[in-house]
């Protein structure tokens, strides 16, 4: 089973958090999502205290232009492109994050923690930061802390850091049209139920009488808007 297989089954398990607003990098990115933030599908319901906190959030910058970087790499890292769908950076995960990252002020010293353990980390191993590391390089490092059960003693900081990670890049991808397509997920749908089967009516002697039939709701019709005559009759 490929990384992305358990990442859907971590959240068929209830990893996922829900989805928030994203925070851009660049001013039409911002300008964007104030436009979203505006319109009636998503401030549906909302007080205006939870939009302006949302605006509020949408116009301040945590991470770094590298920390970001980092941050967009260990995404694609824990979900990258395959034969499916596309990568974590392909639907934003990392602006998902870094507006996490405001929306929950626990997450920041945790997380720019991380990010400065890995250097450290990469520094030590391979004489450069992270960001200069090949790719051989760094899934090296992620190695030593993707899998728990498995993971040096001296490896634990970086392997919390790494679950919090991949739990935050799970919920930002899997929350998104293409992780919600990806998963198959239908959403509530009513179903039709057209009577006992005819088979099992007969097995038993019995079977509907042509009024019930009249007037049963048949699936062609299931949408069709009722609709009624002056006494009362339907048409």
């Amino acid at each position: 089973m490929d990384r992305r297989e358990h990442l859907k089954l971590l959240l068929a398990g209830g990893v996922g958090a829900g989805l928030f607003l994203a925070s851009g990098c660049s001013e039409e990115d911002r300008r964007q999502s104030e436009e979203i933030l505006r319109a009636s599908d998503l401030s549906y319901g909302r007080a205006d205290y939870e939009m302006e906190h949302d605006k509020r959030l949408l116009s301040e910058t945590f991470f770094t232009e590298a920390e970001l970087e980092m941050v967009k790499v260990l995404a694609d890292i824990i979900i990258p492109a395959d034969d499916e769908s596309g990568s974590a950076t392909d639907v934003g995960v990392h602006d998902f994050i870094e507006f996490m990252m405001k929306d929950s002020p626990p997450f920041q010293l945790v997380t720019r923690g991380g990010l400065m353990w890995l250097n450290n980390q990469c520094n030590t191993r391979f004489g450069k930061p992270f960001l200069d590391c090949s790719e051989s390089e760094r899934l090296e490092l992620i190695d030593l802390i993707a899998y728990p059960d498995r993971a040096a003693p001296d490896m634990l900081y970086g392997v919390r850091f790494f679950n919090r990670m991949r739990d935050l890049v799970a919920t930002g991808f899997f929350t998104s049209r293409m992780g919600v397509d990806y998963l198959g997920y239908q959403g509530n749908r009513p179903g039709f139920w057209d009577g006992v089967p005819a088979e099992v009516l007969r097995n038993h002697g019995l079977e509907y009488d042509q009024k019930t039939l009249d007037e049963s709701i048949k699936e062609e019709d299931r949408y069709r808007i009722a609709e009624w005559d002056d006494n009362m009759n339907p048409i």
